[in-house]
């Protein structure tokens, strides 16, 4: 059994808590002898809230200043938190010994272009011109001690697409992770552009009940082998 360390990265509008705690991730991972390493990003939980989005243009720092000192781990990450991990490792990928991305799709390839209809909606509500993605995100960003002006300033702070070449430089392991019916599928076209990727899809399941999918905890830790004995 591994004891590689594994670094957990939430998803926009949620947290540490909020994304691996409560469902479960971080006492599975502590059963199976892990140590979790986990982070806030800039404006969530409980980290700085700025309402700059320039002040949100380097997240993936956040994630590079999280990793140990010195050797490996494994990450996880999902929705945004996963983009933001794949920059990394394609960056840094003698980093990483795994990688699990959930929530995330073919869309990594493409520019964000709901970004300003959901910094709307989560900073001053829905109305009738909302759309579908813009009110999904607005009600999960609702409540949980979040701060809508910070969040807003997040999704609209200045963020470039990956590309294929930058994904191939990611030379670990990586299992993708989507729910059918998540907004973000598919997935096929980041699986193929991984050197070593296997993909899992979640058959009827949504972008947010992902991370709270006994199917999701159940792949990924079997593939960090981080089965609890």
């Amino acid at each position: 059994m591994s004891d590689t360390p594994v670094l957990l990265v939430h998803g926009f509008a949620s947290s540490f808590e909020r994304n691996w705690r409560e469902p479960g991730w971080v006492d599975l991972l502590s059963e199976a002898g892990r140590e979790v390493i986990g982070l806030d990003l800039l404006g969530h939980g409980n980290a700085d809230k700025p309402h700059d989005p320039e002040a949100y243009d380097d997240l993936e720092d956040d994630v590079a200043g999280a990793l140990p000192e010195s050797g490996p781990v494994d990450a996880i990450g999902f929705s945004m938190g996963a983009r933001l991990l794949l920059a990394v490792a394609a960056a840094m990928p003698d980093r990483f010994e795994h990688v699990v991305v959930g929530g995330i799709g073919n869309g990594v390839f493409e520019g964000g272009t709901s970004s300003e209809a959901i910094a709307r909606a989560v900073e001053g509500g829905v109305d009738g011109d909302s759309p579908a993605i813009a009110r999904v995100f607005a009600q999960f960003a609702a409540g949980s001690g979040n701060d809508p002006k910070a969040l807003a300033a997040c999704m609209r702070r200045r963020s470039k697409a990956l590309t294929r070449e930058e994904v191939a430089r990611i030379a670990c392991p990586v299992l993708v992770v989507i729910g059918e019916r998540d907004f973000a599928a598919p997935a096929d076209e980041l699986a193929a552009a991984l050197p070593d990727a296997r993909l899992v899809t979640l058959p009827g399941v949504d972008h947010f009940a992902t991370p709270k999918d006994f199917r999701f905890l159940d792949a990924a830790l079997e593939f960090l082998g981080a089965v609890p004995g």
